[in-house]
């Protein structure tokens, strides 16, 4: 039954009391900025890649136009390796140390090379790096063989932002000389196969005249062993100047009989 209060037949209502309607909705306070975090991951990493830069460039100075040329390249290899598997992920933070320093010191080993080629070039190294250092040089050409068409692709791509003299090569590894035509000064492989493999794949090119580097981790000396099974070699072993691996020189091979 509605109560009649003193002005009228309105219901009567009650104010609310301290406490009262506490359980309502307050308002707003100001909104928070929402975090990008895949953003702030990209910048971490631009800081940490830029400081390994740093660092790479002492352990393999290049000119200010092959460094042009890299940046390109390492801006392009991200971009890909979202989408296909370039280089291991772990290594991102040092992909100049780990990757283009390792690449760039095989131009000091073989200074008058001007042709190479590159057998299971994958994310391009170091056969991109190699090709990125050579672009000033007259008559350089670099042959980028690899089989995985997503990877020679992206090599494709790599050599048009560069402007490098790159010619990639989608094919078997073992078709190698079928594919490339002219001589070739240098041929060279990094983590590609065993040493007694590479050097199959290398031998009809070393046969034409070919300087082989061949870019090994630490259990160098047990491949040496298991090669000397198949060829005969006079290696000659350069330490890494960036971390613990080798590079196997040889000027020829002989397969045993």
């Amino acid at each position: 039954m509605k109560q009649r209060g003193p002005g009228g037949d309105r219901p009567l209502t009650r104010r609310p009391g301290t406490g009262e309607g506490a359980h309502r909705r307050s308002d707003p306070g100001p909104a928070k900025p929402k975090i990008d975090k895949a953003s702030a991951n990209d910048q971490a990493l631009d800081s940490v890649i830029a400081a390994d830069k740093r660092e790479a460039l002492k352990l393999a100075p290049v000119s200010h136009e092959t460094e042009a040329r890299l940046d390109r390249y390492i801006a392009l290899l991200r971009e890909w390796q979202a989408k296909t598997n370039l280089v291991a992920p772990s290594t991102l933070p040092n992909l100049w140390t780990r990757h283009i320093a390792d690449s760039l010191q095989l131009v000091d080993l073989a200074p008058a090379a001007k042709r190479w080629a590159d057998l299971g070039s994958g994310g391009g190294f170091p056969g991109v790096v190699l090709a990125c250092a050579m672009a000033g040089t007259p008559g350089a050409s670099i042959h980028l063989v690899e089989r995985i068409a997503k990877k020679a692709a992206f090599l494709r791509e790599a050599v048009r932002v560069t402007t490098s003299p790159g010619v990639v090569h989608l094919a078997e590894i073992g078709d190698n000389v079928d594919r490339i035509t002219g001589p070739v000064d240098c041929v060279t492989a990094r983590a590609l196969a065993p040493l007694h493999q590479l050097i199959g794949f290398a031998e009809p090119l070393m046969h034409q005249g070919a300087k082989a580097l061949f870019l090994k981790g630490q259990d160098v000396e047990a491949e040496l062993t298991e090669a000397a099974k198949y060829w005969n070699i006079e290696p000659r072993l350069h330490q890494s100047r960036t971390g613990d691996g080798w590079i196997v020189e040889l000027d020829a091979a002989e397969r045993r009989s």
